[in-house]
């Protein structure tokens, strides 16, 4: 799908070192050819690929004038680092990227020296690049921390508590704001690059911070009247204030696709007594490839692609995707539901609210990435009688837990939680993964959890959600499509806590909770096939469990399996919990509990991450049979 550039220069680059011993005028094709090797690799392999393209210029003016890795380089998210992956050495694997075994998407301290932090959620980088220069102050080495942060990274309140604490760090941390969504500054142009050489230089710095302590020493209007010629004088009419007052010099905007503007302001920042400092450089996303610069995404997040036509080869779809399913579903239940209204946190595509806004655009809010925020605004919108929908990944979820047992569950606000992104996800890998949400969230008083095992079970889970208002409510679902089920016409609002038998049987019983369901009644046939009477029980939910059905599963099977996409903590430790407190194990009732490892997994293809995990049919199986310590040509000799 892709074909390989010509890249002289980029040949002779393999680590920031070679590429420091390059002329000025040698960058500019440096990194057009990096640019056109990104496009390749991500042709080949799918990935983020527009975040990446619109730091090209600046990936190559970071490595040139820091002396990385001794200066730390962080990338908040990491998305957008492919093109620093294939200058840090990193060059010969790109086309691994996402694959089972291969470069992560994301980086990653254990795949480069030159990965100094793991980022794949958003706003840390601050932070990080804080604790490794006060590291270096204090034990005083040289290297300064340096983080790269989208504006949209920039919503979320992680990054202003960071800057808010950043002063000690003086002229060791740098901040180079990526500006490239969401257009807080105006256009560019040779008078504000002008300006931002000028301010970022050593002799205006000094000259600041002199004027400074002068003024503070005349009277109040002639000091208010100096601070406003400062700003004036440094454009800080777009944004520089706020900066400012949290301790930072502010230089900016500059273009961060001019090579000519970038590198000289990056080296008066570098050589300045004076900080921290914040640049503000304004990016295209999907700069130099024209599909992805006329995507209204910008070519985000892409699969594989042809390079010359930019089509991206998709498989033919058997059944619709979990989000859409979702957001269509609450948009219907909104059209006569005046109280019904949706929350997400700067992913509406990736939950589907956004098919929810496009119905419901008063009732439809991206809070950015502010996860804390989203969980305590929904419970204010709960107290005052609307029936909130906050929809956010598993993963992003983590980011708010505070709010969810104070603001929330405490309270008993009828919040309802659309956890997309439960279980394993694949090529995202283990930043991305959905793994610890039952267990998190099923030990909290007054929550309800569900877990939709198709795509009709999240219809009525959604519905059911909606019509709950006892208390908070959270209902999961994977990434991807469902399995191809008929959507029901008119949804059913299921019985808190109780599950249903899908398959009837006496010896073995297996409890599903999730999209495992399927891989049970796999297992199931593979049972009965070695003479093993089978149950399958889809419990629908982790909490409330379903007591009495368990109860009578335990009384009249031989062995129990509980199977789910969740660590330790989840639904298996629900009901050992329960088994154990009502003795029902006196008896010798054999219960296994299948679960996610206790570990974080690597990327790979999702089935092949749940065969690494032991979630599939043969491992339910083999789960069995252990558990009635015979094998298999043991059963089939009992069963002749």
């Amino acid at each position: 799908m892709s074909t390989t550039p010509a890249t002289p220069l980029l040949d002779t680059v393999d680590v920031p070192a070679d590429l420091r011993r390059l002329e000025p005028g040698q960058l500019r094709q440096l990194a057009d050819e990096l640019r056109a090797e990104m496009i390749s690799a991500v042709g080949t392999t799918g990935g983020h690929l527009g975040s990446g393209l619109g730091v090209v210029e600046l990936t190559v003016a970071l490595h040139y004038v820091f002396n990385t890795p001794d200066d730390k380089l962080v990338w908040d998210v990491g998305h957008q680092a492919y093109p620093h992956k294939i200058i840090t050495g990193r060059r010969s694997r790109i086309r691994t990227l996402r694959q089972g075994g291969g470069l992560s998407g994301f980086t990653k301290r254990s795949e480069s020296e030159y990965d100094p932090f793991g980022t794949a959620h958003s706003s840390t980088s601050i932070s990080a690049a804080l604790g490794f220069a006060i590291a270096n102050k204090l034990s005083d080495k040289p290297g300064k921390g340096i983080a790269v942060i989208g504006d949209g990274a920039m919503s979320a309140g992680m990054a202003y508590e960071a800057m808010n604490n950043a002063a000690e760090a003086g002229n060791r941390l740098i901040v180079i704001l990526n500006d490239n969504d969401m257009s807080i500054a105006p256009p560019v142009g040779g008078l504000s690059a002008y300006l931002a050489r000028l301010v970022s230089s050593r002799p205006f710095l000094s000259l600041r911070e002199i004027a400074k302590r002068l003024s503070r020493k005349l009277p109040e209007p002639l000091h208010r009247a100096a601070k406003k010629t400062d700003e004036f004088a440094r454009g800080m009419a777009m944004g520089g204030t706020l900066f400012e007052e949290l301790g930072f010099y502010y230089v900016g905007p500059i273009d961060g696709h001019n090579l000519d503007q970038l590198i000289p302001v990056l080296e008066n920042v570098r050589d300045a007594a004076e900080g921290p400092c914040l640049i503000h450089v304004v990016t295209q996303k999907g700069k130099g490839y024209a599909p992805a610069e006329a995507s209204a995404d910008k070519y985000h997040g892409v699969q594989k692609f042809d390079v010359i036509t930019g089509e991206q080869v998709k498989a033919p779809a058997k059944a619709p995707a979990y989000q859409n399913v979702f957001g269509e579903t609450l948009a219907k239940l909104a059209d006569s539901d005046p109280r019904i209204c949706a929350i997400t946190a700067a992913m509406p595509s990736g939950t589907g609210v956004d098919k929810f806004a496009k119905a419901h655009p008063d009732r439809s809010f991206d809070v950015g990435i502010a996860e804390q925020h989203a969980v305590t605004f929904a419970a204010g919108l709960a107290a005052q009688g609307m029936r909130p929908f906050c929809a956010i990944y598993s993963t992003f979820l983590q980011r708010a837990y505070d709010q969810v047992v104070h603001d929330v569950a405490i309270q008993n606000l009828p919040v309802r939680f659309a956890i997309d992104r439960a279980g394993l996800v694949g090529a995202d890998g283990a930043t991305h993964a959905g793994s610890f949400d039952i267990t998190y969230l099923a030990s909290l008083p007054n929550m309800v959890v569900m877990a939709a095992a198709d795509e009709a079970e999240l219809v009525h889970m959604t519905y059911t959600a909606a019509l709950h208002d006892s208390g908070p409510i959270a209902f999961r679902y994977p990434r991807g499509n469902g399995v191809g089920v008929d959507l029901p016409e008119v949804p059913q609002q299921l019985e808190i806590g109780k599950g249903r038998i899908v398959r009837q049987g006496s010896k073995v019983a297996i409890l599903s909770l999730g999209t495992r369901l399927a891989e049970a009644l796999k297992a199931a046939d593979q049972l009965e096939a070695k003479g093993l009477s089978t149950t399958v029980a889809d419990l629908r939910f982790a909490k409330p469990l379903d007591t009495a059905l368990i109860r009578q599963l335990m009384a009249t099977h031989e062995v129990v399996l509980t199977v789910e996409e969740g660590s330790i903590g989840g639904l298996g430790a629900h009901v050992l919990t329960m088994a154990s407190d009502e003795g029902l194990t006196d008896a010798g009732l054999k219960i296994r509990t299948l679960r996610l490892p206790d570990a974080f997994q690597d990327h790979d293809s999702p089935d092949k991450q749940y065969d690494a995990a032991g979630l599939n049919a043969p491992h339910i199986v083999d789960a069995a049979l252990k558990a009635l310590r015979h094998n298999s040509a043991g059963v089939e000799e009992a069963r002749a």
